[in-house]
């Protein structure tokens, strides 16, 4: 059997290509899953709400680079901010502030309105975790509560949450800390197709509260 070799630059080139790969520990198979599946873009132009739309009563308002939403004066209103594009399957990563009252809550619905990761309090039972709402009449199911102990999230600071949606399967990593990994076992098929994010805003107990976001990025998985 005649044996074909490459030429013998082609040669070098491969054997140079594979001592790099070594030498960093990956493999091409690892190396693959280290490709993005897309380019990271902008959620936020850091300007005015272009590429949002809002749904409720609350108000939401652009100052300084930041998205604020609340109640502001009137703890009866409640509403969410919502993009005007659509998405599936995603890695979105973001900053948030939110108020330090009661059960004030804040969240990202994903795919329209099916899954929900949760921004609030722990020790208001208001996790930062994800759930969803089943069966009939509806009720919310936390499918993971995330940091109950809440030692990871900051208060009345600035945080950093970075959420992954593929399928059924999310991940959620608060300050860099992965708080969630959980697949959930009976999903509706139609959670799962493309739709809107919706950022909320809820007044709690009478109070009139805010919940703030900045350097939102997404990219599709």
């Amino acid at each position: 059997m005649k044996v074909v070799l490459p030429p013998r630059g082609a040669l070098v080139v491969l054997v140079l290509g594979a001592a790099i790969v070594t030498a960093a520990g990956l493999t091409p198979r690892t190396l693959a899953a280290q490709t993005p599946a897309s380019s990271w873009r902008s959620l936020f132009n850091g300007k005015d709400l272009t590429g949002f739309t809002t749904t409720g009563t609350a108000t939401w308002k652009v100052e300084d680079g930041v998205i604020s939403g609340g109640q502001f004066g009137d703890p009866s209103k409640r509403g969410a901010l919502v993009t005007v594009d659509e998405f599936q399957d995603f890695e979105l990563e973001l900053d948030f502030l939110i108020d330090e009252h009661g059960k004030y809550n804040s969240g990202v619905q994903i795919r329209g309105k099916t899954y929900q990761i949760n921004i609030g309090r722990p020790p208001a039972e208001e996790y930062i975790g994800i759930g969803v709402h089943r069966g009939e009449p509806r009720e919310w199911q936390w499918l993971h509560k995330g940091d109950e102990k809440d030692t990871v999230r900051k208060k009345l600071e600035w945080n950093t949450l970075r959420i992954l949606a593929k399928g059924a399967h999310f991940e959620i990593t608060l300050n860099g800390v992965e708080t969630t990994n959980v697949t959930d076992p009976d999903p509706d098929p139609a959670w799962l197709g493309r739709g809107p994010l919706s950022f909320q805003t809820y007044g709690a107990e009478d109070h009139a509260g805010f919940v703030k976001f900045r350097n939102m990025r997404i990219r599709a998985l």
